[in-house]
């Protein structure tokens, strides 16, 4: 297992469409941002949760389509899937290698980006937190995905379509977690949901992940 996550890590850095191209694009949202609705710091201030983790959503999102294609063209996947290793294990390795080279980054950049959209100071470290237990979920989700189409021609649309609706629950609840936090509210109620969404996604999805991958490579 150590040895697939240290390749799977050498690769996404080689090929730097994870670490380099996931930061790039949160920074050019962050960027665009304030010079799409205004230099109003208020109303930064009041966007700022959402736009940010809406940012790291979509970042993650654009390395997806990479985690088992490579694997698949290369026949690296076959390989794989008749190892000692079981298949559920690969397929938790390769979440755990995205969020390492994607939702990590993310995670410590975003504290660095708040500044530019004005976010308020106890947001900071609410907004980490969230980012740290939510982005987990978006990597296993992504891995879940990309289960699913791999092998199709074209899948990256397909994969987007078909994440992005799972998407929804933990962008809901991470983003109200750094807004309440920015404001000075109560944080546990939406930090427990999304705690939740987290553990139950990493308990069950790799299973479902590993059985998809069974069929497609039959």
């Amino acid at each position: 297992m150590i040895a697939l996550l240290l390749r799977d890590l050498k690769l996404a850095f080689r090929a730097g469409g994870g670490f380099g191209l996931g930061l790039a694009f949160f920074l050019i949202v962050t960027v665009l941002v304030p010079f799409s609705v205004g230099p109003q710091s208020s109303l930064l201030s009041t966007i700022a949760p959402g736009v940010l983790w809406l940012g790291a959503l979509l970042a993650c999102l654009l390395s997806l389509d990479r985690l088992l294609a490579l694997d698949w063209e290369d026949g690296s996947l076959d390989l794989l899937a008749t190892a000692p290793l079981p298949l559920e294990a690969v397929v938790s390795i390769k979440a755990l290698a995205h969020w390492i080279t994607t939702g990590l980054p993310l995670v410590l950049a975003a504290p660095f980006l708040g500044v530019l959209l004005n976010l308020p100071v106890p947001g900071f470290f609410w907004l980490v937190i969230s980012l740290l237990v939510g982005t987990p979920a978006m990597s296993v989700i992504g891995t879940f995905g990309a289960a699913l189409t791999v092998g199709l021609k074209r899948g990256g649309l397909l994969l987007s379509l078909l994440v992005l609706p799972l998407y929804v629950p933990t962008l809901i609840f991470g983003a109200e977690i750094a807004r309440r936090g920015a404001t000075g509210m109560e944080t546990q109620t939406p930090l427990l949901m999304l705690a939740g969404i987290t553990a139950a996604t990493i308990a069950l999805l790799p299973f479902a992940s590993a059985a998809v991958l069974r069929i497609n490579l039959r």
